[in-house]
């Protein structure tokens, strides 16, 4: 079995056009503007994240860029290795979404040292509401979750 043009299509259209958006939000909107969207329950807000989640590490930028790459790396070697063995099609699509985040968000950290993020969500509990997402996050952790559930 080898990988599909499917999965790599998957992979690809997350990165592009995750990195589409992040464009886009550059070029037409001011740091931490502020647009509701869906009747105010998304915030479309732009924001440069210097760290990993939640910032972690933004005072380490150089060791959070090293920590993206080697993982990413190791992602992309997971997706061939597994690629060539006959596995779930969920467990495949989540490695596709995995690698499509990790890409996206890796090449922003190597090219700006910062990864641009641009909607949170207003839930009324103020700790969620100020995180800021983008479509590789949940990529990432919609590819982990699938990942993990279906690897055994």
């Amino acid at each position: 079995m080898q990988i599909s043009k499917m999965e790599i299509l998957a992979a690809a259209a997350v990165a592009a056009g995750d990195l589409r958006i992040k464009s886009h939000v550059e070029k037409t909107m001011e740091m931490r503007e502020e647009r509701p969207v869906c009747g105010g329950r998304v915030i479309l807000r732009r924001y440069h994240n210097r760290g990993a989640f939640l910032n972690l590490g933004e005072e380490k930028s150089g060791w959070v860029r090293a920590a993206s790459v080697c993982m990413t790396a190791g992602v992309v070697a997971l997706y061939v290795r597994l690629g060539t063995q006959k596995r779930n099609p969920l467990l495949r699509l989540g490695l596709s979404l995995l690698l499509g985040g990790a890409v996206s968000n890796t090449y922003d950290r190597l090219r700006q040292n910062y990864v641009v993020d641009y909607f949170s969500f207003h839930t009324g509990f103020r700790p969620l509401d100020r995180m800021v997402f983008n479509l590789a996050d949940f990529a990432i952790a919609a590819g982990c979750a699938l990942f993990c559930c279906l690897q055994g």
